[in-house]
């Protein structure tokens, strides 16, 4: 059996290729928007993917399924659990508990799961040449390392009404019937890692067993006690904050994302040809560098999304294609860097870049404003903002600081103030940098702190 998984560092997300080496033929779980490396890693290893399925509908990333088997022609199979709401509404094969997908010797079981998502499925691995039952586990966002998939995200993201006690309660009866029935040498292969906000206590490590999470993860000694209630209200306790994107990805997901194709090279432009589109608004430039370089000048009204490790994260949090159709110049070094940039974007549905720019030189500039540690308790402000997760917030803040998480500002732009000066902090000033030049770009007067809450609470504590 060929197996390999995939790892988006990112948006903390894993995908999966499985193949039957003796049939030639592969799966991929769980695929993200840009496909090639599943195509690469079929191709060096001698496989044709001729199926493509998923564990749910996603909340963090817009799924590649569609886009890989238009690409390859492969058998596209999705869920057919979780009643009539959670129907998928394009075509594809619909699998149910119980149901199989073979390729040669290998087999994958769905298993339905609810409690993360009403639909979600695990699916069992079998290697039928070399043993007659399952012995990996792809549990998508129903059982992390150490971590359980959260069950209030339909809640938080998708518009639902106190969903999250059916879920958390749905939750502890798939891992009771579902994972612990399982044997405990099962290898346990989650969707997501350290990072992710589909759990709030996720592990580094990429896989575990049944039956080293049944004995060590948090979840373990109510599921022995039957305590139910103790486990719903530990499972709810402290979950963090959900981007407000999640709900598009949602829509977009059960939808069937764009089908984007093969896409061209992005070109080089003019600066001269950008300046002349910034100042007909038919564009949007995007700031690739880190907050330091911004701050010493950037493009007037540009959006800082720093490349390239976060940039569909941080791209999320800042762009919204649905209600901003305007595409977007990036700054970049050149076509590769470009192209990976695009890369990342197109994974929460931000595709339309018009192409790249190498320099600043020749478009309209600004430099930032900044507030020091020292001044900012009698700088002149009508709020001031701090955008790290309310975990963060409760740990530590800046006196009458309001904190709204920087994956929810764009959403909520009717909780800030009309006029007057938003000063934004987070921890260290990457995300209020990137949430800042979001507020300057709509149009608000935004002051930075210098060195966010790290260097204010250093300065107050010499």
């Amino acid at each position: 059996m060929f197996f390999e998984r995939i790892y988006d560092t990112d948006l903390a997300q894993a995908s999966y290729v499985i193949g039957c080496q003796v049939t030639g033929e592969a799966v991929v779980v769980d695929a993200r928007r840009d496909i090639a490396v599943y195509q690469d890693i079929a191709a060096t290893n001698q496989l044709k993917i001729t199926a493509v399925t998923e564990t749910h509908v996603h909340a963090d990333y817009l799924s590649g399924s569609r886009e890989l088997a238009a690409a390859t022609g492969a058998a596209l199979y999705v869920s057919g659990e979780g009643g009539p709401d959670w129907l998928y509404a394009f075509q594809a094969k619909q699998l149910l508990d119980g149901d199989t997908v073979k390729l040669g010797n290998i087999t994958l079981t769905a298993v339905h799961t609810p409690g993360h998502t009403p639909e979600h499925l695990m699916f069992l691995v079998t290697d039928g040449a070399f043993a007659d039952e399952p012995g990996y586990a792809l549990t998508g966002d129903f059982v992390f390392c150490g971590d359980l998939g959260r069950p209030d995200l339909l809640d938080e993201a998708a518009g639902g009404i106190d969903t999250r006690f059916v879920g958390a309660k749905q939750m502890f009866s798939s891992l009771r019937e579902k994972f612990l029935a399982l044997p405990d040498y099962v290898q346990v292969h989650p969707a997501h890692g350290a990072g992710s906000a589909c759990g709030k206590a996720l592990g580094s490590v990429p896989s575990s067993t049944v039956g080293y999470e049944r004995l060590h993860a948090w979840w373990g000694p109510y599921l022995i006690a039957d305590d139910e209630e103790g486990f719903v209200t530990e499972l709810l306790d402290g979950q963090p904050d959900a981007p407000a994107y999640f709900g598009r990805m949602k829509r977009q997901n059960v939808a069937g994302p764009k089908v984007i194709g093969e896409r061209k090279p992005l070109p080089e432009l003019f600066p001269k040809d950008v300046a002349a589109s910034l100042a007909a608004h038919e564009v949007t430039f995007v700031d690739t560098r880190g907050q330091a370089e911004v701050h010493d000048v950037s493009v007037t009204g540009a959006l800082n999304i720093p490349a390239i490790k976060s940039m569909a994260t941080y791209g999320a949090w800042v762009i919204d294609p649905e209600h901003d159709a305007r595409p977007l110049v990036l700054l970049a070094s050149g076509p590769n860097s470009a192209r990976e940039m695009w890369d990342h974007l197109i994974r929460v549905g931000i595709d339309d870049v018009a192409g790249y720019v190498t320099t600043l030189d020749g478009l309209p500039q600004e430099t930032p404003r900044l507030v020091q540690p020292d001044e900012v308790a009698n700088f002149e402000k009508s709020l001031l903002l701090d955008v790290r997760a309310k975990s963060e917030h409760a740990n530590g803040h800046l006196p009458d600081s309001e904190q709204l998480h920087g994956g929810r500002v764009l959403w909520n732009l009717d909780r800030l103030p009309s006029d007057g000066t938003i000063v934004t902090y987070c921890q260290s000033g990457v995300r209020s940098s990137v949430v800042a030049s979001m507020l300057r770009h709509a149009g608000y007067d935004v002051v930075e702190l210098e060195g966010s809450y790290a260097a204010w609470a250093k300065h107050h504590a010499e």
